[in-house]
This record gives structure tokens, C-alpha cells and sequence, in this order.
């Protein structure tokens, strides 16, 4: 790919130009205006695969200059297991539709709240069905900081990269290879936050936590070392584990004792002095996506908080993490979220809520065409007792990817009123979850090292890896 493909004199109105490979800023506040908006199209709706790859490669080497580049929060999370910090709980925002608008709102209200704690994360699943591979991922979040004007590390994680347990019964090193081939190319794309889910290989036949724990921790193992080989210089992954899969029973102390013992006693017999896990994901009542009744609205949560407080204090204070994190919860209650952080839980994940934010924004004609592509391409999905209500809401995520175009096209004015209903939901979530000011703490526990890469020249070396829409998302 040559940089002339691309009319470098016209690259963000000529605030930033390409010569002799390199990318040269000349104007940064200029990046925080709509002269940005046509490299981030380009980047993600590029008519060849090279005309992306600059566009990415670009809006890659502009952050790198002006301070707005990936990097890992384990240290932020070691720093907690050692009582440095406290008081906050990270959210984990997966950002599946009109990536490059809510992304930007999150920015904004980062900035307003000095907000620096926070993650920017798609599952394996959602990579999938929301059509966005981890290189376009990370240029969008990218972007999106640098409109609005944010400054320091991103943190971009891996949600649940996960072992899919019917697979693996049947073809156990495809399918862990599958899992890895996922990290090869979401951590060259600069994800170095991962969560590796192999809780669905937990066996409750067996008779001892730690034989029902087995294949769990020492598959993860297995993961978490692929994890560290693939890890640039200067960066420490934080790589997740899992021991209850979310919508099962509540998780207890025995059972993360079951797994961490097993997890680092096989961690250091394979590799003595690796770095281990940053947190752990448990199960305290919630379920992804939430509980659809048959009218559409969602059944409450019986959150277990009591869970939480024990197993994040195990998890601190045995092991040294952060604490535990805990999944599904976009679709609690408003007068839930402040409990996280008073009861130390160290990050929680929210997805659904601002898809249905965005759905509930679309213009009639345009919601009744993706129903109608529903009714054709996800039928197979419909239950018999399923109302319509139903059906439509636990399924119009996969029409996600195939509208991503249209979504990304919507009017202007349309395009406001969401981004302002989303600056109203992540004010109220940043605030309650205790991450205003967090910036201090990233500031002073987390490095992200620069990271220049080349002018790209000729197609991607790194091979997509294996879809599967059907995991946790």
C-alpha cells in the first residue's frame, strides 16, 4: 500500500501528513474536529483492503505521537490487589453498534469527569456479528478518542474469549488453537487486555472442586502462556479468568480457591515467574443481555452483592487481583450500580443496555427492516413460545454487522440526540461506579510504550481468526 493511494496533503485537512513512511502531526487540535471523520470511514469502510489498512495505520501512528495509544491495565489492577487504590469499579463497555458515536461519547464524559479507569472491549462472539475484526476495532476507539480530544493509554480488552464446550468435547485442540488464533490477531491489532473464559469446561459431574475445576484452570493456563508469548516489549497483558459462567449457579469461595491453587500452582510449574491473572469473573445472579419477558421489558436481577464483597476481598487479599468482576450487568437497575464500588467489585461489563439505547433511536421504516431481515436470517433462533417482543430483542444483535453501514449513515440530527442520551448514561454510570478522577491512578500505575509500526506495503500477514457468533457476548 503506498502512501499516495491516499492523498496525504488532504489527511485530516492537511493537519497531518505521510513522508518517508512516517506520519508527521502538524496541527493536533485539529484532530478534534470533523476534518477526522473521513480517515475513520475509510478506515472501516475502505473500498479495498489496502485503502483500510493506511487509514488504520494512520490514525495508529497519530495516536502514538500524540499520546493516545493501547495499553494494558494490570498494573492499575496489581496496584489494587495491593491496596494502593481503591474505591472504583472499572466498567468494561462493549461497544457493538455505531461504534465510532458511542465511543465518543465515552471519551467526552471521561473528559468532563477525568475519568482515566475504564474499558473498551467485544467478545469473541460479537467480533462475529457485529462485523468488526480487532484491527478495525481498535482504530475506531482510537479515533474516537482523538476526536474529542481525550489524552493517554486506551484500554482495549478481549471479552470472553472463550472455549466453546461443544467443540472442544468433540475436537479439543482445534478448538483451544481457535481461541489462540483470536489472540495472535487482537493483540497485533493492540488489544492487551484479555479475559479468557474456559468456565464452560467446568465439570460439576466430578467429585472435588478442584477435579470440577481442572480442565478450567489448566486450559487457561495454557491460553494465558500463548497470551504472554504474543505480548510487545514493555507490555504486561492483564488477562482475566473465569470460574462461573454467567446465568449458573452463584459462584463461592471454594470454587475460586479451587481454580487460582490449580491455576498458579500449573502456571509455575510451566513457566516459573510468569505473571499471572489481574482479576476473576464470577457469578453472582445476573445473565447476559438480561431475562426477556414475553412483552419485551427485562425480569429483575437477583443480585448477589454479598458474592461480590467476598469473593473481590478473596481475591485481593489471597491472590493478590483486583477483585472479582462481574458480567451481565447493563440491565440492572440504576439504583445498583452504586453498590459495585462500595462493595470493592473490581470491574463490571455492560453491553446490552446501550444497544437497546441505540435501537430505540432508530427511525420506524428502519427498525421494521431489520425485523424483516430477522424473520429471514435469524428464524432458526426463534423458540415456539417466543412472542415477537421476544424474538426481536435477543436477536436484532446480529443484524448488527450486516446494518453496520446504514447504522453508521443515520442523520445527523438523529445521530445527536443518541450521542446526548449517551453522554446522560455514561455521566450517571462513571459517577456511580466511582471512576471520576480515576485519571490520577492510571497516571501514575500505567505505562503504554510506543509502539511505531511500518508503513504497510502489501496485505495483512495476520489471518482472521475463526468466528463463532454463538459464545457469551
Amino acid at each position: 500500500m503506498s502512501e499516495s493511494t491516499i492523498n496525504s496533503a488532504t489527511l485530516v485537512g492537511g493537519a497531518v501528513t505521510v513522508a518517508d513512511g512516517s506520519v508527521h502531526v502538524h496541527d493536533a487540535p485539529a484532530l478534534a474536529t470533523d476534518k477526522l471523520d473521513a480517515l475513520v470511514h475509510q478506515a472501516v469502510f475502505g473500498a479495498t483492503e489496502g485503502e483500510r489498512d493506511y487509514a488504520r495505520w494512520v490514525i495508529w501512528e497519530i495516536g502514538q505521537h500524540v499520546g493516545v495509544r493501547p495499553a494494558s491495565i494490570h498494573q492499575l489492577y496489581v496496584a489494587r490487589g495491593e491496596g494502593k487504590c481503591s474505591g472504583f469499579t472499572v466498567p468494561a463497555m462493549n461497544i457493538r453498534a455505531m461504534s465510532y458515536d458511542t465511543a465518543r461519547a465515552i471519551f467526552r464524559t471521561a473528559i468532563k469527569l477525568d475519568a482515566g479507569a475504564f474499558l473498551l472491549e467485544i467478545a469473541r462472539s460479537e467480533i462475529a456479528y457485529t462485523e468488526q475484526r480487532p484491527a478495525e476495532y481498535v482504530t475506531v476507539m482510537l479515533a474516537a478518542a482523538l476526536r474529542e480530544g481525550y489524552r493517554g493509554p486506551l484500554f482495549i480488552q478481549g471479552d470472553h474469549f472463550q472455549v466453546n464446550h461443544k467443540k472442544y468435547a468433540v475436537d479439543p485442540v482445534t478448538e483451544v488453537n481457535a481461541v489462540k488464533a483470536l489472540v495472535t490477531e487482537a493483540v497485533a491489532a493492540g488489544f492487551y487486555n484479555i479475559d479468557v473464559d474456559t468456565s464452560t469446561l467446568v465439570d460439576l459431574s466430578k467429585a472435588t472442586l478442584a477435579e470440577q475445576q481442572r480442565l478450567n484452570y489448566e486450559v487457561c493456563v495454557d491460553i494465558t502462556r500463548f497470551v504472554r508469548a504474543a505480548e510487545p516489549a514493555g507490555v504486561t497483558i492483564s488477562v482475566g479468568g473465569e470460574i462461573g459462567e454467567v446465568g449458573t449457579e452463584n459462584s463461592t469461595p471454594e470454587e475460586l480457591d479451587a481454580f487460582m491453587e490449580g491455576f498458579n500452582a500449573t502456571l509455575a510449574a510451566h513457566s516459573p515467574g510468569m505473571a499471572g491473572l489481574s482479576k476473576i469473573s464470577v457469578q453472582s445472579g445476573t445473565s447476559h443481555g438480561g431475562v426477556v419477558l414475553p412483552d419485551g421489558s427485562i425480569a429483575d436481577v437477583a443480585l448477589d452483592l454479598d458474592t461480590l464483597e467476598t469473593l473481590s476481598k478473596l481475591g485481593r487479599d489471597k491472590y493478590g487481583m483486583a477483585g472479582a468482576v462481574q458480567h451481565g450487568a447493563s440491565t440492572l437497575p440504576d439504583a445498583a450500580f452504586s453498590s459495585f464500588p462500595q462493595r470493592e467489585t473490581a470491574e463490571i461489563h455492560l453491553a446490552t443496555n446501550f444497544q437497546t439505547m441505540a435501537f430505540d433511536h432508530l427511525p420506524p421504516e428502519l427498525l421494521q427492516e431489520i425485523y424483516a431481515w430477522l424473520d429471514v436470517n435469524a428464524k432458526d433462533e426463534r423458540k415456539a413460545t417466543d412472542s415477537d417482543a421476544q424474538f426481536y430483542y435477543k436477536t436484532r444483535k446480529k443484524a448488527i454487522g450486516p446494518f453496520k453501514k446504514t447504522l453508521w449513515s443515520l442523520p445527523a440530527e438523529l445521530r445527536a440526540k443518541l450521542g446526548a442520551a449517551y453522554d446522560a448514561k455514561f455521566t450517571f454510570l462513571f459517577t456511580q461506579l466511582g471512576i471520576s478522577g480515576t485519571k490520577k491512578w492510571v497516571e501514575q500505575f500505567v505505562t503504554a510504550p510506543v509502539q511505531h509500526r511500518p508503513l504497510p506495503t502489501g496485505a495483512s500477514t495476520i489471518i482472521a481468526a475463526p468466528d463463532d457468533a454463538d459464545l457469551s457476548d
